[in-house]
């Protein structure tokens, strides 16, 4: 197949990226200037004016009238900001922020004089009278001047709290201040941006030398591109060549993507093949860490622009890749899913204001990218625009540019609003454990985790419950409904932690981190456990599971997943005496698990359901909040043909379920493709209220009160281990309900060892083995664990996906019964040979990482 340049790009390795690379560290090391570059004063000019225009908008920008909210919103911040300034006690720069022991409130502290120099800033006739104000330009200077003469510049005071607040997110305030005073600072007080700089890079203590260290876990991905970024800004202030041309150097190392199997200086960070993005070493975490990745390498495509460091349009094609791969699968009508979003899960900002930030970043990769692409990056953001149930309000972007430029989009008549992908689509991100399947009327997300992916993120009092967040948690998205009163926040806050939809867990009460150790991490320096140790992270902060098998095949929109559920890390080692005596760890139930997901409708399948210390058990199938006023049923049938509807444990082995949310006009169907008498379904539908604070220490103390509903299979203490096997249909009426009594649906096989479904109207099997030695499905023959998907189509091919989900096997085999069949076409590494009583598949699967390779046969 012959790829393009874009899709190559896309795909840049890390070799390609360091080749970029390695001109600018020569300059870096060596250079004032070349006979073959520009005048680095004037790139450092263009870089101080680009930064400008993005943080204050240019004249021209700011005086289109769809401008002018977000230029108030910068006035009224700053007026806000100096009242505080004002009003500041002892201890204090601003009132309320006392200081010397809070890193966050000098975090703060500094953003707020940013906020205050950025009204002084902004050009157009709607700019504020604080606009060329010389009296508050130095009032910032003389606040920058105390912060470190009291505060910062102490090395032997500093460095207490988070290690981001001193090394990340003080530097990115002080350098933006930095560029929009540079002419005052020159006359008022020269020495103030050089002594900050010797600061700022003192408390690089994560880097080498007072600079960025590609070796360092702390210096990857978003971190890196956030360092760089400030760094960038920092020499083009003081004419520092080589502090930015060694940074763009280091920052284009973020834009490779990832090979597990050869990382560079040891990073997994970054955005895969597959689309997924992993921060932390083993957090899938788009929703968060990945949207501000995003957001600095547009920006630094934009900071760039009328430099001669990079070719800014081959940064262009691969952000271009991240959007359409990597962000839109997981955008579904305006809304990021909860499965990227780490501890972000827990804050009461909404999946809405995220997508917000992703769409900034288009609207300005649009401005940047040429011919088609440039056309798919606006219709995007006019698909976003018009399929969300939120209004997106340009006045939160940052820059003033970025909103003329959206309103530019929005009126080109000739760009029609197109989503970036198919609206029948299924993406296995394998590479981060998760996996999004889409229909028109719905998208369905699920949450998994393993040896490789972490089953959660917990970190400084954020995301208090997480425990069972990767357990194949699941979040049904409905076309139509206002994502905020389906999930976010309010969600965690009111649906109780061992229950979320999808999840099987031990009846019993965990304690959080704050509640076990009275802080906001486990405190043990001596055996390792500091604020931000490895230790901490390993098993604090975001603990990967000790199953391997994790993973599923792609057919076309069409997917099979397989999960066995694991203990974490912290129980494993805390057995084995390998952790302290007082840190606590928990023990997981067990299943092996499957999801098979079509078009209407996506089986699940679970086997050795229970536990082996003999505690009560409790697989939630469902979990979904209303408003408390809303009119929520459920009723269905039993398999005897009776009625049933309201709360309780069914009385007999159930036919389906419909549960309908009047207030919403949302419904889903629950078909029950078992007849296990142990497996019978309790509803349960309660108002419950909670403080938001349950799952978030700094979250507002407010009460949130919602209907409640749940579906479950509880089994008591000591009962045998269980099976079961329902679809969840979206959308579902009485009547397309009933019709399952007579297909399309059937369970071929439900145990430890293998489980598929066979979906008759598509003429699709599908499978997912488990273990050692030779499974059987219908016409497959399967060795070893793996995903399986075969279907046979209309003009009597029959098309073949095969992954393997634990990412360990070399080769996966399988053998489709029936006569021989050659192949059509087939993926690198897939062999077809013909064998006694069938065709024979033989897929290369070493180093694919759980990526599925397809046969079509004939």
């Amino acid at each position: 197949m012959q790829l393009s340049r874009r899709t190559l790009l896309t795909m840049l390795p890390a070799s390609a990226l360091l080749a970029m690379a390695a001109p600018l560290r020569a300059q870096a090391v060596g250079r004032v200037g070349s006979a073959d570059s520009a005048d680095p004063a004037a790139n450092h000019a263009a870089i101080l004016a680009n930064a400008l225009a993005i943080f204050a908008g240019t004249a021209e920008s700011n005086a289109r009238p769809e401008v002018a909210a977000k230029l108030a919103a910068i006035a009224s911040t700053a007026r806000t900001r100096l009242t505080a300034l004002d009003g500041a006690g002892a201890g204090e720069l601003f009132k309320g922020l006392p200081l010397g022991t809070s890193d966050a409130n000098l975090n703060t502290s500094y953003q707020y004089l940013y906020e205050i120099a950025l009204a002084t800033r902004t050009p157009g006739p709607a700019a504020s009278n604080l606009r060329d104000d010389v009296s508050v330009q130095r009032r910032v200077i003389d606040g920058l001047t105390l912060l470190h003469d009291t505060y910062y510049g102490d090395q032997s005071k500093g460095y207490y709290g988070n290690w981001f607040n001193w090394e990340i997110g003080i530097s990115a305030s002080v350098s933006k201040t930095l560029v929009l005073l540079k002419d005052e600072l020159a006359a008022y007080r020269p020495e103030l941006a050089a002594t900050y700089l010797a600061s700022m890079d003192a408390y690089l203590r994560n880097g080498k030398d007072g600079d960025v260290d590609l070796d360092s876990r702390f210096h990857t991905g978003a971190n890196l591109a956030d360092i760089t970024t400030n760094r960038i800004l920092q020499g083009a202030v003081t004419g520092d060549d080589a502090r930015v041309t060694k940074a763009v150097a280091d920052q284009l190392t973020v834009y490779a993507t990832v090979d597990p199997y050869r990382p560079q200086h040891g990073v997994t960070d970054g955005f895969y093949a597959d689309g997924s993005f992993i921060q932390h070493d083993s957090v899938a975490y788009t929703g968060s860490y990945g949207k501000v990745l995003l957001t600095r390498a547009v920006g630094t495509v934009k900071i760039l622009e009328g430099t001669d460091y990079i070719d800014t349009a081959d940064l262009v094609a691969v952000v271009r890749g991240w959007v359409a791969d990597g962000f839109a699968p997981l955008v579904f009508e305006g809304w990021m899913m909860e499965v990227v979003k780490g501890r972000g899960v827990s804050r009461t900002a909404t999946g809405y204001t995220d997508v917000a930030v992703v769409v900034e970043a288009v609207v300005d990769l649009s401005g940047h990218a040429t011919g088609t692409d440039a056309g798919a990056l606006a219709g995007y953001v006019k698909f976003v625009r018009q399929t969300s149930k939120a209004a997106l309000d340009p006045a939160v972007f940052v820059s003033p540019v970025s909103v003329a430029r959206y309103a530019d989009i929005l009126a080109d008549t000739s760009v029609p609003a197109r989503d970036l992908g198919d609206a029948e689509s299924h993406t296995a991100f394998n590479a981060m454990d998760k996996t999004v399947h889409r229909r028109p009327g719905y998208a369905f997300a699920l949450a998994r985790s393993s040896a490789r992916i972490s089953k959660y993120e917990y970190m400084s009092g954020e995301n208090l419950m997480p425990w069972f967040q990767g357990d194949g948690a699941h979040y049904l998205y409905l076309a139509g409904q206002d994502q905020t009163l389906a999930f976010g926040v309010d969600y965690y806050t009111t649906v109780s932690p061992y229950q979320l939809a999808g999840v099987t867990a031990p009846v019993e009460t965990r304690g959080t981190i704050p509640g076990l150790y009275g802080t906001a991490w486990y405190d043990n320096p001596e055996r390792g456990f500091t604020s931000s140790s490895e230790s901490q992270n390993t098993y604090v902060y975001f603990p990967r599971g000790t199953n391997t098998l994790s993973g599923g095949a792609r057919l076309g929109t069409y997917g099979a997943v397989g999960l066995v559920l694991g203990d974490d890390v912290a129980y494993a080692a805390k057995q084995a005496g390998e952790l302290p005596d007082d840190f606590v760890t928990y023990r997981n139930a067990v299943a092996t698990k499957s999801w098979f997901m079509f078009d209407e409708e996506i089986v699940v399948l679970a086997a050795g359901v229970g536990d082996p210390a003999g505690r009560a058990v409790t697989t939630t199938l469902d979990s979904r909040i209303a408003a408390a006023p809303d009119t929520v049923t459920v009723n269905g049938r039993l398999r005897n043909g009776a009625a049933w509807s309201g709360s309780g444990t069914a009385p007999g082995p159930v036919s389906w379920l419909r549960y309908a949310d009047a207030g919403q006009g949302v419904s889903v169907g629950y078909v029950f493709l078992d007849a296990d008498r142990g497996s019978l379904p309790t509803v349960a539908l309660d108002t419950v209220t909670r403080s938001r604070r349950v799952v978030r220490t700094s979250n507002p103390d407010t009460p949130v009160t919602k209907r409640v509903f749940s579906l479950r299979v509880d089994q008591p203490a000591g009962a045998r281990r269980l099976s079961m096997a329902h679809a969840l249909v979206p959308n579902a009426t009485e009547g397309q309900l009933t019709a399952y009594g007579r297909g399309p649906l059937s369970v071929v096989a439900n145990s430890t060892r293998v489980q598929a479904v066979e979906h008759r109207g598509l003429s699709l099997l599908a499978a997912n083995t488990f273990t050692p030695g030779i499974h059987h499905a219908g016409r497959l023959a399967i060795e070893g664990a793996a995903s399986v998907l075969l279907r046979t189509e209309h003009d009597d091919t029959v098309s073949l996906a095969v992954a393997d989900p634990t990412m360990e096997r070399s080769t996966v085999s399988v053998t489709l019964h029936g006569r021989w069949l050659r192949a059509v076409s087939s993926d690198d590494g897939v062999r077809v040979r013909k064998v006694l009583g069938g065709t024979r598949i033989d897929v290369n699967t070493h180093q694919v990482h759980g990526h599925s390779l397809t046969a079509r046969l004939r």
